[in-house]
């Protein structure tokens, strides 16, 4: 990775963490855009990009196949970097403002059904420490609507079993409670009661942070993101639904939008998944349509034609 040494470059990634509570992983996705931008920039700096400057690295991006969500991103990296220049009076305008071609089409999530995630969680079989694992990775990641660094950063002290509930740090660091049903309750139970994290962890050094993990990758190290992903595409591949791109994001929509089928109110499922804005979580709505609709045909002793 080339690097930058523009000192408002780190000044900026410190202000986006203690400021705006932003996580490791967006930083280090600003880092990347903020240093290729940079490189396209050759001998200007930073700070003195120009309009042109932001519109041709947008079209570079565009010529060498990013996706619009990528391009997006990347565009709302400088924007918030200038943003910053100006509250701090390092420069007076905001060159990202006058760019095209960086919206992101709207897509509709594409949740599974009822009956395709029992497959999924059920094509997990076997008792050995892996299999537990993965079956209280699965069941708490449908029960919850946790997004995969919500469960990769759970410690033991953010659940209740008792009461069932887990606390979630989302987000910018915000937290909220959300509980769990008996399905999840067991797989933890499961997991955490066995000996499976005793043999993970044979033979390793371990950080404290590594002995809080609820969740345990290769060598009795904290789970990683890439280590859950592998989780679900493996349950998928299993239960013959590979076809479908599962995901761990996958498994956050079909929560939701299950949530909504059964009549849960659209607040209630803002706060359990943790959507800043209700217009996010609005999105599976439209998903549920289909529900109503059925329901509608199947119940109205008008709806169908005779």
């Amino acid at each position: 990775m080339v690097s930058v040494s523009d000192s408002t470059l780190e000044d900026f990634l410190s202000w986006m963490e203690i400021e705006k509570g932003r996580s490791n992983n967006t930083l280090a996705a600003y880092r990347r855009d903020l240093q290729s931008f940079a490189v396209r920039l050759g001998k200007r700096q930073l700070p003195n990009a120009r309009a042109e400057d932001v519109q041709e690295w947008v079209n570079h991006l565009k010529s060498v196949g990013r996706s619009a969500a990528s391009i997006a991103r990347a565009h709302s990296a400088l924007k918030m970097y200038f943003r910053y220049l100006i509250v701090n009076d390092l420069r007076k305008d905001d060159p990202t403002i006058v760019s095209e071609g960086v919206k992101v089409p709207r897509g509709l999530p594409k949740p599974l059904s009822e009956a395709d995630i029992a497959s999924l969680i059920d094509a997990i079989s076997g008792e050995d420490v892996i299999a537990a694992r993965d079956r209280a990775v699965l069941e708490l990641l449908y029960a919850t609507g946790a997004r995969v660094s919500e469960i990769c950063s759970l410690s033991f002290a953010d659940i209740d079993m008792r009461a069932q509930t887990v606390v979630l740090f989302g987000k910018g660091s915000k937290e909220r409670m959300v509980p769990f049903g008996a399905p999840a309750a067991k797989a933890l139970n499961d997991w955490l009661a066995s000996e499976a994290r005793p043999s993970l962890q044979l033979g390793g050094k371990f950080s404290r942070d590594d002995e809080n993990a609820v969740f345990l990758g290769a060598r009795g190290k904290r789970i990683t993101r890439q280590a859950i992903f592998d989780i679900v595409e493996h349950a998928a591949l299993l239960a013959g639904l590979a076809s479908r791109h599962v995901s761990p994001h996958v498994l956050r929509h079909s929560c939701a939008t299950h949530l909504l089928d059964h009549g849960a109110d659209l607040r209630i499922v803002q706060e359990l998944l943790g959507h800043a804005s209700i217009s996010t979580t609005q999105r599976y709505t439209l998903v549920s349509q289909d529900v109503l609709f059925e329901t509608y045909r199947a119940s109205h002793p008008r709806a169908s034609k005779r």
